[in-house]
């Protein structure tokens, strides 16, 4: 499967870890994922951007946490038993991305993403892939490599 999740050959399966984020479900690369843990102790940085909820030690490695809820301009919400984070490389670094809760793990058809609309619940379109109609619901494919802004990745590093 390639990186860019391959819109373009409609035969393509793509598999995807889905998260949920408020009442919306998201999808990313599987391959993109390294690994998901429970929520752990989060160490705040003075002087961070706001989406930066701070760094975590995973098993002696400092990796940037970012909360995906104030990243997309949502309400911020406390962490329960179902918060996760996700952990992913993303240009060359190691970051976890703090969601709601993880579903499943979904092959779909890439005949059945659409590209995406201007606004999509609220998110800007930039960071959106596509959008993947599933019977009944619509799962939100993000771009991964444009989630970060550039304070953001400059805090990462």
């Amino acid at each position: 499967m390639s990186a860019d999740l391959g819109l373009k050959q409609d035969n393509e399966l793509l598999q995807l870890v889905t998260f949920a984020i408020s009442e919306e479900e998201f999808g990313i690369d599987i391959l993109r994922v390294q690994e998901i843990i429970r929520i752990m102790p989060i160490t705040k940085v003075p002087n961070s951007p706001p989406s930066v909820d701070g760094v975590i030690n995973l098993r002696g490695r400092v990796i940037p946490v970012i909360d995906l809820r104030k990243r997309f301009g949502m309400a911020v919400k406390e962490h329960d038993n179902s918060t996760r984070i996700i952990v992913i490389e993303i240009h060359g670094m190691i970051v976890g991305f703090v969601v709601d809760g993880v579903s499943e793990v979904l092959r779909i058809q890439s005949s059945t993403v659409e590209p995406p609309p201007p606004v999509v619940a609220g998110v800007e379109s930039e960071y959106i892939k596509g959008v993947g109609k599933l019977d009944d619901r619509l799962l939100i494919l993000l771009d991964i490599d444009k989630l970060l802004t550039s304070e953001e990745i400059r805090h990462a590093q």
